[in-house]
């Protein structure tokens, strides 16, 4: 607490003032935080002084908040993009990043107790800086490090506003991307990655963490194989958290001779407490795909959840006990999204219709990323279905009485693959 305390007065975060008539003050409180590592081991304890922003009034002391965070799915590509070209992944750490921007609106925050200026226990604190806690910091900080970073000479991603990149006149890369105060930065110009690091030492407070291992609670490996990715210590922390560490393990994650629907079974007294575990079941299949469909399903529930759905996320868990460390080796990219249709269809060939023009949604957004990238080729993209049906629908403009219903911005595939953007191929269902 001394050492933020010292921190925050060496940044000019707040000036010592009367509180002027017809002004009010935001209240604060101390969070702790305790950073671990991979091994589980304590890596370093964190005090942060925290604006209560649930006070502040909007269009008085906060304006627009919206800031930008890099998707899992841009993280991912980064990575398989450095797996193929064998690109070394590096991580650095910005301190107080909410410290660093000027604070546009008139902010006042009580003195913190036990850090009251002798002598000045009558005035407040008129906020110069953002700070934790006020609904602006994220935005104003994002602002900050975007203006340092295109300084640099950094272009900023359209497709996703927290990725940069840079191409010398030799043809040699930069990728950084950004998670509020944590950075991963990789590329083939080795050089220009130095003068980066160097360019964010001079203006943030920036810890050089070497070589990417950690990163958002995902373990990183890095070899001559690829990038592994993996989620042990989580895993083995939902097993701890519910009590199952010491469960017998199960070789599938789900019983395939049941079938769960809404109402199945007594309701849970805590419907609270099965949320959150679905939650946390979530964010692992980012590394887990084995278990995504057995998550989709129990994540269908979250409204009234019975005994019946509990037993079908014991079991996921069951099955995380035999394999915590297992992830996943990007030796090319890879990007995996699954979402439940919220239509009722008629037929199958609908229901992957309209899976096909989610996926061509995606396949055009990772296309646009790849492009300001400049990795690869601009080839055409192959989509495969197992449905000879929709495949059909999708390749002829026909309307019918079956398929007239369908909606007009699911058709928008057709025009895709009559560009030339998109082409389709069949697969059989067993392979």
């Amino acid at each position: 607490m001394v050492a933020k305390m010292a921190a925050l007065h060496s940044n000019d975060t707040w000036d010592l003032v009367v509180l002027p008539s017809g002004k009010f003050t935001v209240g604060y409180r101390w969070v702790y935080i305790v950073k671990v590592g991979p091994d589980g081991q304590v890596d370093r304890l964190k005090a942060h002084l925290v604006v209560k922003g649930y006070t502040q009034v909007y269009g008085s002391d906060y304006g627009d908040t919206f800031s930008p965070v890099a998707k899992i799915a841009s993280v991912r590509l980064l990575l398989s993009m450095a797996a193929m070209r064998s690109w070394p992944l590096y991580q650095l750490d910005i301190k107080n990043v909410f410290l660093h921007e000027d604070l546009a609106e008139e902010v006042y925050m009580e003195q913190s107790l036990g850090f009251v200026t002798q002598g000045e226990s009558g005035l407040v604190c008129r906020l110069r800086r953002s700070l934790y806690g006020l609904k602006q910091s994220p935005r104003a900080w994002f602002s900050r490090f975007n203006s340092v970073v295109q300084e640099f000479g950094m272009f900023r991603s359209t497709a996703d506003h927290s990725v940069f990149y840079h191409h010398n006149s030799s043809g040699q890369c930069i990728y950084l991307v950004v998670y509020v105060d944590d950075i991963v930065i990789t590329g083939s110009d080795q050089n220009g990655i130095h003068k980066l690091k160097q360019h964010l030492f001079t203006h943030f407070q920036t810890k050089d963490l070497g070589k990417l291992k950690y990163f958002l609670g995902i373990e990183i490996a890095q070899s001559s194989s690829g990038v592994v990715l993996s989620q042990r210590k989580y895993a083995l922390d939902i097993l701890e958290e519910t009590g199952m560490l010491d469960c017998k393990p199960v070789d599938t994650p789900m019983d395939p001779n049941v079938k769960l629907i809404p109402g199945q079974g007594e309701p849970l007294g805590d419907p609270g407490k099965y949320r959150r575990l679905v939650g946390k079941l979530n964010y692992l299949t980012i590394t887990r795909p084995d278990i995504y469909f057995p998550v989709s399903v129990v994540s269908q529930f979250l409204q009234s959840p019975c005994d019946s759905h509990w037993d079908a996320i014991i079991r996921i868990l069951r099955y995380i006990k035999s394999t915590p460390g297992q992830g996943v080796l990007y030796e090319n990219k890879g990007h995996t999204q699954g979402k439940k249709q919220d239509v009722v269809t008629r037929s199958s060939a609908k229901a992957e219709y309209r899976a096909m023009a989610l996926a061509t949604c995606e396949l055009i957004w990772v296309k646009h990323l790849l492009q300001e990238l400049r990795f690869g080729k601009d080839e055409q993209m192959t989509l495969i279905c197992d449905n000879q049906a929709a495949l059909h629908i999708a390749s002829n403009p026909v309307f019918h009485e079956r398929t007239k219903h369908i909606e007009v911005d699911c058709h928008f595939i057709r025009e895709k693959i009559a560009s030339g953007c998109v082409a389709t191929s069949f697969v059989n269902s067993n392979d």
